[in-house]
């Protein structure tokens, strides 16, 4: 190359890396890079493609003559995946086509009919920058044969001159994006979270949404709470009026496309694409291009977020990026007040269950000063409510100390307790109430609520039922007593004639049947009263069973039931009060007597669980207990309320399980509807020292009968 024509080079590359470096505008660089290529090595129309770091096309400049002509995003997938650039981007060198008509490379469209424009020839070199290729630069003649290799080597130096500032230009441009996109993301995400009300969060989400994307109208819609249906909520924007209460069923369409792929799309003349469906139009809304994004909220897709028709015509290429994030924004905020409503809803109803409540209730903090009170327990207390909340729960009830603990400690621990206390009510009266104390979180604070049952009635019971008792055992032991006594004087005296003698048992059983009611509800009285059991021997469980069985063997006879011993095994001898122990089995199978139906049959049985106790149980294949009833049978006077229930007081279980725990044992039930009820009962082995005071007679265990004189 002689040196006047390198020095003509050098300038012109030269002028050529003046005119692009000078600019950062992505855009202004690619024109200005064209009409340099286009004025120093010819052509009539020319394109420059760049590319991403992943060798994706980001954008394109297209000149025909000094006009420049808009692309589509097929045409340049098109051009990179099958055209000339495309060899160019894959083989990453410059390609020199003399005849268009005659090369496989060229992507023939209808322009390069003969009848058209016909055969061309065309030059393509790739830009590249730092080793990275950065885009193809395509310069066209209208005439076969008008470029030779001079003109792809100048193209090709053009090229190299200008790549580093397509590469500064590209970068700088997707900086700029990226900044415009944070700073709208930004500022939406501020402007959005000032506000936790639904139908506010709604109207902020649509408002960021306009002013983000610069369109016509803008809509918002959720699916519903059985995921079936999409329903727009809101909208804003021109024509809008008519869209919230829009419901799409599930099907197809873009909008459901993008549920169904969580992937937002943005669609030019969306009437005319594949996926389009009428569900995806609006009355009163002409779409001539729309962006959809989905709401995202936990992993999932709740909704979506769409806006129609750009001011400016087409939508930026960022428009996605931007709906995307304010998909995910709205989506966060959506959520944070779905939560909050649904957290004012159930404050509410609390509100309302707690004001409603027919139980006084109280709420204090954990040092028991008082925070809130019901309408009930400002009734019951008679205290103001402004009087109540200044006061602390020691002021208010008897505290039981023992059952809370000093400073509340076992309730800040075990969560809940229950006592009976005294209520000091403002007129100087007491009041009996039961306390129930639980644990609880109330107004973001860890709290105590306190449930206070006025228990007067209960107590008056009480006091009526302990009057009763005392009168069956003072007012009909000294009768009962002498009864007993006629009764043995009688035994000898009866002459040996069946009928006599039946009657004779009859009124013996009747009489030891009042007996033992009598002393177990004396038992009662005492064993709730703290008194320990004094009166025990070892005495052989086998003999106990078996006395038992014998003393129950008249009853169900009469109901034709069958009564079995499984008791056969050699047992311990256990430690007992002989006739108190007596009692709780002959209670034991009554009961299985009374509830089991005619015919039908009653086991007791015992065996060893190990060193220290023997284990019992009576069986029947009754009608079974609810595991409802079955925690209360054990109470005093309680009655299981069915239909054809046999009558009583309600005194033999509640005196079972004190009697039993009296002596160290336990005794629970286990039942199933249906299917009968078994009670097992662990009671005390004796030690060695004391099985020297068997309590023994042939034949018959030694019942203390004298107990009522």
């Amino acid at each position: 190359m002689s040196e006047d024509r390198s020095q003509s080079l050098l300038e012109l590359l030269m002028n050529v890396s003046r005119e692009v470096a000078t600019a950062l505008d992505l855009r202004t660089v690619l024109q200005r890079l064209l009409y340099a290529a286009m004025q120093h090595v010819g052509g009539e129309r020319s394109s420059i493609i760049v590319m991403d770091d992943a060798g994706k096309p980001v954008d394109a400049t297209i000149v025909y003559g000094k006009q420049f002509h808009e692309h589509t995003t097929q045409q340049l997938r098109d051009t990179v995946e099958r055209g000339l650039a495309g060899w160019v981007v894959q083989h990453r060198k410059p390609a020199l086509v003399p005849d268009t008509s005659k090369d496989t490379r060229w992507l023939r469209r209808d322009d390069d009919l003969a009848e058209r424009s016909g055969a061309k020839s065309a030059i393509c070199v790739p830009l590249m920058a730092r080793e990275r290729l950065v885009g193809v630069l395509t310069l066209v003649h209208s005439a076969p044969n008008a470029f030779t290799e001079e003109h792809l080597n100048l193209m090709q130096a053009i090229a190299d001159q200008a790549s580093v500032a397509v590469l500064n230009a590209r970068l700088y441009t997707e900086s700029q994006r990226t900044a415009r996109v944070m700073t709208a993301l930004a500022e939406s995400a501020a402007t959005i979270n000032t506000s936790l009300e639904m139908p506010d969060v709604w109207r902020r989400v649509l408002n960021q949404t306009l002013q983000a994307l610069q369109v016509e109208t803008v809509a918002l819609a959720l699916m519903d709470t059985l995921n079936t249906d999409l329903i727009f909520h809101a909208a804003a924007g021109h024509n809008s009026a008519a869209i919230p209460g829009k419901r799409i069923a599930k099907g197809q369409g873009l909008i459901w496309q993008v549920i169904h792929t969580a992937r937002g799309l943005v669609v030019s003349a969306p009437k005319k694409n594949p996926l389009y469906a009428e569900s995806d139009n609006f009355i009163g809304v002409d779409m001539r291009a729309v962006v959809i994004a989905p709401i995202h909220s936990q992993g999932r897709v709740i909704g979506v977020l769409i806006a129609i028709n750009p001011l400016s015509g087409a939508f930026d290429p960022d428009a996605l990026l931007v709906m995307t994030g304010l998909g995910s924004l709205a989506g966060t905020t959506i959520q944070n007040a779905q939560f909050l409503e649904r957290l004012q809803k159930a404050h509410q109803r609390y509100r309302e269950l707690f004001e409603d409540s027919a139980d006084p209730i109280v709420i204090t903090d954990l040092a028991g000063r008082v925070l809130e009170a019901n309408r009930q327990a400002v009734l019951l207390s008679g205290y103001p409510s402004e009087a109540l909340r200044a006061m602390r729960m020691d002021q208010l009830h008897e505290v039981k100390w023992n059952k809370i603990g000093a400073n509340y400690e076992f309730l800040k621990r075990d969560d809940e307790c229950t006592y009976e206390s005294v209520l000091f009510r403002l007129n100087q009266e007491s009041m009996p109430i039961e306390v129930h104390a639980h644990r609880m979180e109330f107004e973001e604070t860890d709290s105590v609520q306190w449930i206070l049952r006025d228990i007067t009635e209960r107590k008056e019971l009480d006091v009526l039922r302990d009057d009763m008792i005392a009168m069956i055992y003072h007012d009909i032991r000294s009768p009962l007593g002498n009864i007993v006594s006629s009764l043995e004087l009688m035994n000898g005296m009866i002459p040996e004639d069946e009928t006599l003698r039946t009657m004779f048992n009859i009124a013996r059983n009747s009489t030891a049947r009042i007996q033992r009611l009598v002393n177990s509800l004396l038992d009662i009285n005492r064993l709730e009263s703290g008194q320990p059991i004094v009166d025990q021997h070892a005495i052989d469980p086998l003999v106990l069973v078996r006395e038992s069985l014998r003393d129950v063997e008249p009853a169900a006879s009469g109901r034709q039931q069958k009564l079995e011993n499984k008791a056969m095994s050699v047992l311990p001898l256990i430690w007992v009060d002989v006739d108190m122990i007596h009692r709780v089995f002959i209670n034991l199978l009554e009961n299985g007597i009374k509830y089991t139906p005619v015919g039908g049959q009653i086991e007791i049985g015992a065996q060893t669980t190990s060193g220290t106790a023997v284990k019992f149980w009576v069986r029947d294949n009754g009608p079974g207990i609810s595991a409802a009833d079955r925690d209360r049978i054990f109470d005093k006077f309680t009655r299981l309320r069915a239909k054809n229930n046999p009558s009583g007081i309600g005194v033999g279980l509640a005196f079972c399980k004190l009697a039993v725990q009296g002596h160290g044992g336990q005794i629970w039930v286990e039942s199933e509807l249906g299917k009968g009820t078994t009670f097992w009962v662990t009671l005390p082995v004796a030690q060695k020292k004391a099985t020297g005071q068997l309590k023994r007679q042939t034949g018959r265990l030694v019942i203390k009968e004298d107990r009522i004189p």
